[in-house]
Parts: structure tokens; sequence; C-alpha cells
């Protein structure tokens, strides 16, 4: 399985790339930062980071794509630039038909510390020892992209399976809605032909 991780930023999103499956050593494909300048208009930015998204989706050809869920912070300026980048990687994926997967960002931290409470330092510490790197990703952006696909990658084969239960109650619901209502249609005709009888 490999997985683009997008940290969505306007003027840093990071972005990672990962190879591998649940229980098994992870691979590191390429890491990264799109940048944009602060003092560029608002679509010329969020149009740098589709560019710089779909030269990613180019180069590795992810078959998921795992974006941080944005949550409410108390910065709202910040939270606007964080939500409108994430979006643009969602479209980006999209379009192209890539399934998108979103993590918030403690169970990033749950998945790849043990501690959904875990600091930068931490999730930087462990991104480079799973993955076998040298030195922690630089900035803390790129680690939290690959952080957030580590996430994915160990995360998929459980959300798997509780998709496909959901999916079977779902089904083995509606046969037994189907089974009730004949029942009643059958009660209902069976009542009729006693009054007319």
């Amino acid at each position: 399985m490999r997985v683009l991780g997008v940290d969505p930023g306007l003027t840093r999103c990071g972005v990672g790339v990962v190879e591998g499956v649940a229980g098994r050593p992870l691979t590191m494909v390429g890491v990264g930062v799109v940048r944009t300048p602060p003092d560029a208009e608002l679509s010329h930015r969020l149009l740098a980071v589709e560019q710089g998204i779909e030269q990613w989706l180019d180069e590795h050809r992810p078959e998921f794509v795992a974006v941080e869920r944005v949550f409410s912070q108390h910065n709202v300026r910040t939270v606007m630039g964080t939500a409108q980048a994430s979006a643009v990687a969602m479209l980006c994926a999209a379009r192209r038909g890539i399934p998108v997967a979103l993590h918030t960002p403690s169970e990033v931290k749950a998945a790849v510390t043990g501690s959904g409470r875990a600091d930068k330092a931490q999730v930087g510490a462990m991104v480079t020892r799973l993955l076998r790197l040298s030195a922690p990703p630089k900035p803390a952006d790129a680690a939290d992209a690959l952080a957030l696909a580590i996430c994915h990658i160990w995360r998929a084969p459980a959300q798997n399976r509780l998709q496909q239960a959901v999916a079977q109650h779902q089904a083995h619901a509606a046969k037994a809605a189907d089974a009730a209502h004949a029942a009643d249609a059958a009660h209902a005709v069976h009542a009729t032909k006693g009054r007319t009888a």
C-alpha cells in the first residue's frame, strides 16, 4: 500500500509518501513541503498548493491520500487556511479517483507514538525510528505528513473490516425489514379475506 500523507497548511503544506503494510517494516518513498508566499493572494496560494500536490501525485502515484482532519483552533484565521489547503488536497485526490481518509491529530499521534497527546518532537522521533531514517524530517510539517501516512497504513485494515461489518449489518437489516414488510402485507391480505368471507 502506498499512501500520500498531507499535513495541510497554506504557508507550509507537509507531504510524505510511505509504502508498506501493517505489521511489516515501512519505507519512506519521499517527503517534503509545498510552500506558498504569505504575502501572495489567497487564490494564488491555493493554486500553488494544488500544483504542488498534483506534482506529488504524478511523481509517486499513491493508492490512498491521508489528510489531517481540521479541527477548531483558537486562531480562526489559521484554521481557515488549513481547511482550505485540506480541501485542495482532497479535491486533487478525488479528481484522480484516489480514496481519501481523514485522521485527527490525536489519532495520528496515538497510532505513531502510543499517546494521543504526544508533542511534535515525539512524533518526529517515532517517525524517524519507524521509517529507519538518519534524522527527523524537517520541518515538523513534513514529519507530520509521514505520520499521517503511517497512521493510515496501520489503521486501514481495521477500518476496512469495520466498513464491511457495517455494510453487512445494513444488508441484514434491509432483508429483515423486507421480510417484516412482506409478513405484514400477507397478514393484511389474510385479515381482509377473513372479513369478506
